[in-house]
């Protein structure tokens, strides 16, 4: 089946069809003074920068796996970046932040590439953590060894690990399938990216009731509800583009959309012990590269299990 009509490529179909409305709408509301001042920059950057994602995602996904490989790969690398950025790192730890970037990362999406799954579970989780360690201490500075250390693991975990596993995805192979594992990729992005959208959208109409309030205080617990079951009808709706009964596409849904929000709030709880409201500033009105993937680094690897476990 030819990719620009393949079940993700519709998919993009109906999310640019989505971003025309709501470009017009927005448009309209502000030509009619019914938005001004911040609130309308800010919406003409966010409507933007949705554009410009959605369109490199598209892109990418034309491509193929490799481009989609070296596309994430990007992201880990950028992400790495804005995560070693607010850490206490110093001079000790500039080797091991070195193989880190230079070596561990490239590594690890090469043996995704090469679909050596074994390995890639292993390296970071298992050498990484045993071995980086040893590149530090041999500086002999151990003034906040532990701290140091942890944040150089964490950041690999975060940004490199679990973000890898979105691209690991198109190494599955389940029988009796009829597409392809880029639908699996993109019905996973869809249906995260909705839920974080529907819960901010849930929380502004019906949101009473703080859900973390020193962590993110525009979280509700209406919000939550909100966004996660309307993202769950969505993934059902879809079930036809993946290997799950209706049912299961919402249990599903449901599973990875929770894991979206664990990672949303452990994000937003390592921002504000580091001080900062972002990551970073290169999406223009949505922060940095951690911001639009901290929902999909705890959710990318429990999807790809689900599959593994229960349907290879």
């Amino acid at each position: 089946m030819s990719r620009f009509h393949s079940p993700s490529a519709f998919v993009f179909y109906g999310l640019f069809a989505f971003l025309i409305v709501a470009t017009i709408l927005a448009y309209a509301l502000i030509r009619k003074g019914k938005v001004g001042g911040e609130t309308a920059a800010n919406l003409t950057d966010r409507i933007w920068a949705w554009w410009v994602m959605i369109g490199v995602l598209a892109l990418v996904f034309t491509l193929g796996a490799t481009a989609m490989t070296i596309f994430f790969a990007l992201c880990s690398m950028a992400a790495l970046r804005e995560f070693a950025t607010i850490t206490h790192t110093g001079r000790a730890d500039h080797d091991a932040l070195a193989i880190a970037f230079y070596v561990v990362l490239p590594l690890q999406y090469l043996l995704i590439w090469l679909n050596v799954p074994i390995f890639a579970a292993l390296l970071i989780p298992v050498y990484c953590f045993l071995l980086l360690p040893v590149v530090t201490v041999f500086k002999g500075e151990v003034a906040g060894f532990l701290t140091r250390v942890s944040e150089t693991q964490w950041g690999l975990m975060i940004c490199v690990y679990c973000v890898s596993h979105i691209p690991a995805i198109l190494q599955l192979d389940i029988p009796g399938y009829r597409y392809s594992s880029f639908t699996l990729v993109a019905w996973l992005i869809l249906v995260v990216q909705a839920s974080d959208v529907l819960q901010y959208v849930w929380g502004k109409s019906l949101g009473r009731h703080k859900l973390a309030p020193r962590v993110s205080p525009s979280k509700t617990v209406e919000g939550l509800a909100g966004g996660m079951l309307s993202a769950s009808v969505l993934g059902m709706a879809l079930a036809g583009i993946t290997p799950f009964a209706w049912w299961q596409a919402g249990l599903v849904a449901l599973v990875v959309t929770t894991f979206g929000f664990f990672g949303g709030l452990i994000m937003s709880a390592i921002k504000r012990d580091r001080g900062v409201k972002d990551w970073g500033t290169l999406v223009q009105g949505h922060g940095g590269i951690l911001d639009r993937l901290d929902s999909l680094v705890f959710s990318a690897p429990v999807f790809l299990h689900l599959l593994a476990w229960g349907w290879l």
